[in-house]
């Protein structure tokens, strides 16, 4: 069998040790501020290293995440951490911040770098582009199906990483904003608050809870992975106890490694380690819906005595991994000689006591191998044997036993240490370039994004947005944006949906052929899976909020992409702004409902119990704020979940207009043609539009 990596989460010290003594291959672990999951217990500099010390030894890899945005204040500690973390022994460092691993592969170019799943790679193209940024591997997308892993597997040209067991985001992983905007706590940074798992109302009594899923649960599908060329499977859990992560990881590692189907016994241990409600495969298997929707259980009592178990068995044993082979030699009057190779080729040649004549047992070559292979209590095991043997001799049990183990210390020693990797100074080759964009001195203009052709008008036109953002399923009836295609004082860019499986592909290539047959230039991308088929068909290609640039160094890899303008991550404050380099036209939202999650499991559809896009009115939380819930688009039931009060930032537009930006936006959603053309009106200096309740989003405020 192809080899497969069982790669499981380590939150602190203890989690390191659960992992490798039941089987890990892996671990992902993290330090500092850097990483997703910033509430777990995680790593000083000094327990990383003993940390991947504890895995070099037993052959388990290490990778270190640093999967969060990064601001320019922040980028030289997240470099100097994966620094150290590559001198400490880390096999990979896992990225999501597409300025931080511009700068990581120019500091440490022999380092492999992973795509998080926080970049959204769910397409073939979208594995292109991250080989031609230099990542060695990727973590798709949660949530593709069985059929999309396997057409990108296919023709991959780096290594596939796939979640297995763990949590599940209701969103498309880098796609929510939730936390952020109602309560300054990112997840893209590490500090999701959750409210996914909160009870909302949504009009219908089929759950209080639309957006908590169950975890999910594919051990059964192990072997069908493997089949289709995918490299790694990942348990998720780093917040979860080390328990949780010894009963998974033994569990996985045994279908992956022995072959061996889980049993009764191993789902309900699955189940009992942590559960919502049981498990659920929807997303691989295609079968979404309410099904899927599932809050935590607590069996204290069950819980209890698996963790007791599972503790007890990893903190006793050391699990017997790394192969070594023996070559022994007893000769007349001369010391016993053991040499020890282990799988990496270190070589251990003792010697010990002189062997005696025998008077009664002598010590043949079945006795010498059964001792050597007695070697419980290391990590290692003995793959083989070679003896030379005088006949008529004899060697005690007891130094036969020293010989072996002296032989496996000296092994240990050369296991433990190190091969650090070449590390470049943080030196102006990983900064961006000053000047350019950033020496604008013009006002920013304004551009207009709409989610219907219906909300455009005469009077907005009139009001003449220098870039007017459609969506590419808006574009099949041309006679309603002829008007707009005619002006040539507005560029139209065409917006695909963010999200675009392979099985996808070939309808949006449709749409935008006709696109650029009907004349437009422009497009906008919201995922890097887009960026090439985009660029490639010919459109000049805008940046938008969904690739969450959050730095100048961010704003520098979207310029080096090719992309014309780009959209700041809509997390940055405006002293973010102010200070950024801005070596590529850039943007920010000015005006709308933010959108808060980009859902793959249809909310409206889980909430009610039926199709009901045209009259749902939204999801209400405890505090009887309303958050609207809409089609991304006209042709696939994916749900954008949007704010429930509107950025409104018309009486503050001096702050923003003298920081170097291209552009400010007005994104419409809810609103309807006659509300648009007033809201535009003001923010071009007319009217006295003022929207009831609305928010000043995170430019004053920030993010943790």
């Amino acid at each position: 069998m192809a080899n497969l990596e069982i790669l499981a989460p380590a939150g602190s010290p203890e989690g390191v040790t659960a992992a490798v003594q039941n089987g890990a291959d892996a671990v992902y672990m993290g330090y500092s501020a850097f990483n997703a999951r910033r509430g777990a217990k995680n790593f000083t500099p000094e327990e990383f290293a003993r940390a991947c010390e504890y895995c070099r030894v037993r052959g388990v890899k290490v990778y270190l995440t640093l999967n969060t945005l990064v601001s320019d204040r922040e980028l030289p500690e997240a470099l100097n951490t994966a620094a150290e973390a590559a001198r400490a022994g880390a096999d990979a460092i896992i990225v999501t911040d597409l300025g931080l691993l511009r700068a990581v592969r120019r500091v440490l170019p022999e380092t492999p770098l992973h795509c998080s799943t926080q970049m959204g790679i769910h397409s073939s193209e979208g594995i292109r582009l991250a080989h031609a940024m230099g990542a060695r591997r990727a973590v798709l997308a949660r949530e593709l199906p069985r059929d999309d892993i396997k057409s990108i597997a296919k023709g991959s040209p780096i290594e596939l990483e796939v979640f297995v067991h763990g949590a599940y985001c209701v969103s498309h992983s880098g796609q929510c904003y939730f936390s952020s905007v109602i309560g300054r706590r990112s997840g893209n940074r590490g500090l999701c608050a959750q409210p996914c798992r909160l009870p909302y109302d949504s009009g219908g009594r089929k759950t209080e809870y639309p957006l908590s899923l169950k975890d999910n649960c594919l051990v059964q599908y192990v072997e069908e992975l493997r089949q289709m060329g995918v490299t790694s499977l990942k348990i998720e859990g780093r917040m979860k106890r080390p328990e949780y992560t010894a009963i998974v990881t033994g569990i996985y590692a045994r279908a992956a490694h022995e072959g061996r189907a889980p049993s009764a016994e191993d789902m309900q241990a699955l189940y009992d380690a942590f559960s919502r409600q049981g498990f659920t495969d929807g997303y691989y298997t295609g079968k979404l819906g309410s099904t899927m929707l599932g809050v935590r259980e607590y069996d204290t009592a069950a819980e209890k005595r698996i963790f007791t178990s599972a503790r007890r068995n990893y903190m006793r044993g050391e699990l017997q991994r790394v192969p070594v082979r023996f070559a022994a030699q007893l000769r007349a009057d001369k010391p016993a000689r053991l040499v020890a190779v282990d799988d990496r080729r270190n070589i251990a040649a003792v010697e010990g006591e002189i062997p005696q004549p025998a008077f009664h047992r002598a010590t043949d070559a079945a006795a010498l191998s059964t001792q050597l292979h007695k070697t419980g209590g290391t990590p290692f095991y003995c793959a083989g044997v070679k003896l030379r043997v005088e006949p008529g001799l004899v060697l005690s049990a007891a130094a036969v036993n020293e010989l072996r183990r002296v032989a496996l210390a000296e092994l240990y020693e050369k296991r433990r240490t190190p091969t650090p990797p070449p590390v470049r100074a943080f030196d102006a080759m990983a900064t961006p370039e000053t000047g350019g964009a950033s020496a604008r001195t013009t006002p920013p203009v304004f551009t207009v994004s709409v989610t219907k052709v219906e909300q455009l008008s005469k009077d907005l036109q009139e009001l003449r947005p220098s870039v007017l953002y459609l969506p590419l399923s808006e574009l099949k009836n041309l006679n309603k944006i002829r008007s707009f295609l005619d002006d040539p004082d507005i560029t139209i860019a065409a917006v695909p949906p963010r999200v675009i499986f392979d099985s996808e592909r070939s309808a949006v290539e449709k749409q935008l052929a006709a696109a650029r047959d009907a004349g437009i230039t422009d497009a906008l991308c919201g995922n890097l899976g887009q960026l090439l088929p985009l660029r490639e068909s010919g459109f000049r290609v805008r940046g938008d909020f969904g690739l969450n640039l959050f730095s100048s160094y961010s704003l520098a890899v979207a310029r080096e992409l090719g992309l014309v303008s780009a959209t700041a991550s809509i997390e940055m404050s405006l002293a973010q702004l102010r200070d950024a380099v801005k070596p590529i036209d850039t943007e920010i939202i000015v005006y709308g409902r933010l959108p808060l999650m980009l859902t793959e499991n249809c909310v409206i559809k889980t909430a009610l119990g039926v199709c009901a896009c045209g009259s749902f009115t939204g999801l209400t939380d405890r505090t009887g704020a309303s958050f609207p819930v809409v089609r991304e688009s006209a042709d696939a039931c994916r749900t954008v979940v949007l704010n429930s009060r509107k950025l409104f930032l018309a009486d503050r537009l001096p702050d923003f207009r003298h920081i170097g930006l291209w552009g400010m936006r007005l994104m419409f959603t809810t609103e309807n043609a006659s509300e648009c053309a007033q809201v535009a009106r003001r923010y071009m200096g007319h009217g006295e539009y003022t929207p009831g309740g609305f928010t000043r989003g995170l430019y004053y405020k920030g993010v943790e």
